[in-house]
């Protein structure tokens, strides 16, 4: 599928490993944490998803790109179906395959297309399926883009990228990344005339979050991660999805106490809003050794006695032992046993660590939305 010029790109990994393939999108070279995605489709949708800010996205599958890129026809970008934000998120992505052109059916350009038009690079020709099995091997693998034999890092694409040395691997969860995900000022979507209203703190919130709300008649106010949360008035809140450890998050996980958990209203946390919500709770959380990034991960409701198929980006987990006798476990990995889900046993808090509104897969788990949207 891949048809141009042939010019050389590197990987190089933290492991001293180093692959060669050929050259896509942007020739610029880029450093981040390497992590894999095992979906057939939706790579749109991960490449924009915000919680995958500063990796390098490793699709396992043996071809990217075969239907394209949906663009808006109306050139209206913000909350476009297809986009799970404004632009690509990941710092590079890592394929085997590439396909150059676009059958998407609302028309749109090709993968590598709209990779140039915003700057991020990438590599095609390499065996994925092997780079998957490193990146399971150790606990933690960084890796470099390399193009033209240097590493000139664009510091300028986001905020926490300033404090990058040159030459050095960059390791997004030792930066506080919410002030370069967050949305910078309030954004309030719907109808006025919805009777109910959901605060979003956004550390990274994903478009169809929003759009489930706004299909069940929610109006939704998006907020910047250091908004002064006693100031806003609604009837429920969830905290989002993002990238990084939940623990470097400045004092955000002190005002969710303080002054969200206090009001008792509705609270649904979602992947790393579920680690915020538990540590606000006063429970621990816990870096684990690959994480869960796959379209398929099984979870099981403890409650309700059932199994359901998930979709996961997530390299944290909220410690099982840590939590408090006020709360119950609710949905569990069905692989590790980790924690997939809490709930308050008297309070409308709950929490969990996949994806409700995730539509690249299935749709198994966007029950939880409605349950959510009852409370309010």
């Amino acid at each position: 599928m891949i048809n141009r010029e042939y010019k050389k790109a590197y990987l190089e990994l933290s492991n001293g490993i180093k692959l060669e393939g050929i050259a896509i999108g942007s020739k610029v070279s880029v450093s981040g944490e390497l992590v894999f995605n095992t979906g057939m489709l939706g790579y749109s949708e991960a490449m924009t998803d915000p919680s995958y800010l500063g990796q390098i996205l490793v699709f396992s599958f043996c071809i990217i790109g075969n239907y394209g890129i949906p663009i808006p026809k109306d050139g209206n970008f913000f909350m476009s179906k297809g986009h799970e934000s404004s632009s690509i998120k990941t710092q590079g992505i890592i394929v085997s395959d590439i396909f150059d052109g676009c059958y998407h059916h609302d028309g749109g350009i090709s993968l590598e297309k709209w990779m140039k038009k915003q700057s991020v690079p990438g590599i095609a020709g390499i065996d994925t399926r092997y780079l998957v099995q490193l990146i399971r091997e150790k606990k933690d693998l960084f890796g470099k883009i390399i193009y033209d034999d240097y590493l000139i890092q664009d510091k300028t694409r986001f905020e926490f990228l300033k404090n990058f040395k040159d030459n050095d691997y960059i390791e997004p969860s030792k930066y506080n990344l919410m002030p370069s995900i967050s949305t910078k000022e309030k954004i309030l979507l719907g109808n006025v005339g919805f009777k109910k209203k959901v605060a979003i703190v956004d550390c990274g919130a994903k478009w169809n979050i929003i759009r489930m709300l706004i299909e069940r008649n929610c109006q939704v106010e998006l907020l910047p991660w250091n908004t002064d949360f006693t100031k806003i008035k609604c009837d429920g809140w969830i905290i989002s999805n993002g990238p990084g450890d939940p623990r470097n998050t400045g004092d955000l996980v002190n005002r969710i106490k303080n002054d969200i958990l206090c009001f008792d209203k509705p609270v649904l946390g979602i992947c790393l809003g579920h680690q915020l919500l538990a540590l606000a709770s006063g429970f621990n959380t816990k870096r684990l050794d690959h994480g869960h990034r796959s379209h398929n991960q099984p979870v099981f409701s403890l409650p309700e006695k059932k199994a359901y198929m998930s979709s996961q980006n997530h390299r944290y987990a909220v410690e099982k032992r840590s939590i408090k006798n006020d709360w119950n476990l609710w949905f569990e990995n069905a692989n590790d046993k980790s924690v997939e889900g809490l709930k308050h046993k008297t309070k409308p808090f709950m929490s969990v660590q996949f994806h409700p509104e995730a539509s690249s897969g299935p749709n198994d788990t966007a029950w939880i939305m409605d349950k959510f949207v009852k409370l309010l």
